[in-house]
């Protein structure tokens, strides 16, 4: 996702934190992750998908996944960033308007939706922001060392208070949705990965994976596309998104069928050929790995539901 840091984060954690100074201009960069950047001193002008806009102290950058961002410090800025992984917020908004979403797929169309401006900058003021400083503070010294599952529930817990000052900040798009939109499924696992900067490779091979995920695709086809070999395209796209191109494209398919199965009547066997897949067994094997259940089966329990 975003710029104002550049650090390597190598350790897998739904939530990091961390504190810098930023002396240097930093070019554009996207991550696979949702950040909040809270400025505590200087100023800088930040490139996004906003223009260029000044940020000072009180100021909080909100930026989606794979949103890029850079920045150009006046003299230097210091920041706190909060890195969020994009499964566990959208997990978040799930258990949030459960009473209105069948499942984590339904909750992550209606966060894109919900959330449409992938790049803000909210103004809480000095004052305001400054009340946040030392919950910031615990949540870089908590998660300075890695994950710890004897702390979790404080990390959580402080997250979910800076959370609760800023988010009343954030834009939001308005969504309609039937309060008997509601089923109960397992959220699909975490992505064990890093956040890190997205080599332009992998971002422009997902994005040709997101862009036409029916297309019979093969690891050299798309490697090809992205001037990579396919061992490289591999390594990259893994370090990136971690899982590999393969499983990834399994992921937009299963996502889509389950939109396709949830709102609309299309028999199951041409509902899966229009995401990609044409053995019903194979993709009833795959969408039951990614969701829970068989095709057959979600599609009975998403008219139970509306019922």
């Amino acid at each position: 996702m975003a710029a104002l840091d550049t650090l390597d984060l190598d350790r897998f954690a739904p939530v990091v934190a961390r504190t810098r100074a930023i002396h240097r201009p930093i070019v554009p960069v996207a991550y696979d992750c949702v950040k909040l950047i809270f400025v505590r001193a200087g100023s800088a002008i930040l490139l996004s998908e906003f223009g260029e806009r000044p940020v000072a102290v009180g100021d909080v950058v909100v930026l989606g996944a794979n949103t890029l961002c850079g920045s150009e410090p006046e003299c230097s800025i210091t920041v706190t960033t909060l890195y969020l992984d994009h499964d566990y917020v959208v997990d978040q908004v799930f258990w949030q308007y459960a009473a209105q979403l069948a499942d984590r797929w339904d909750a992550q169309d209606f966060a894109e939706k919900l959330y449409s401006e992938p790049a803000q900058i909210l103004h809480l003021g000095e004052d305001r922001a400054g009340m946040l400083m030392p919950w910031l503070d615990e949540l870089v010294a908590l998660s300075i060392d890695g994950p710890s599952p004897e702390r979790f529930y404080r990390l959580q817990a402080l997250l979910f208070a800076v959370l609760d000052v800023v988010t009343p900040y954030v834009r939001t798009t308005a969504t309609r949705r039937s309060p008997t939109q509601r089923q109960s499924m397992r959220p699909s696992l975490p992505r064990h990965r890093r956040f890190a900067p997205l080599r332009a490779e992998a971002q422009a091979a997902a994005d040709l994976l997101r862009a036409d995920h029916a297309r019979r695709w093969t690891l050299r086809e798309l490697a090809g596309a992205v001037h990579l070999s396919p061992s490289q395209l591999g390594r990259v796209f893994v370090d990136a998104y971690g899982k590999t191109p393969m499983t990834y494209l399994t992921t937009l398919r299963a996502e889509h069928l389950a939109r396709v199965l949830r709102e609309t009547d299309l028999p199951i066997e041409q509902a899966m050929a229009e995401v990609g897949w044409h053995s019903r067994g194979h993709a009833a094997r795959l969408f039951r790995q990614a969701v829970g259940l068989t095709p057959t089966r979600y599609r009975e329990r998403s008219r139970h539901s509306r019922a």
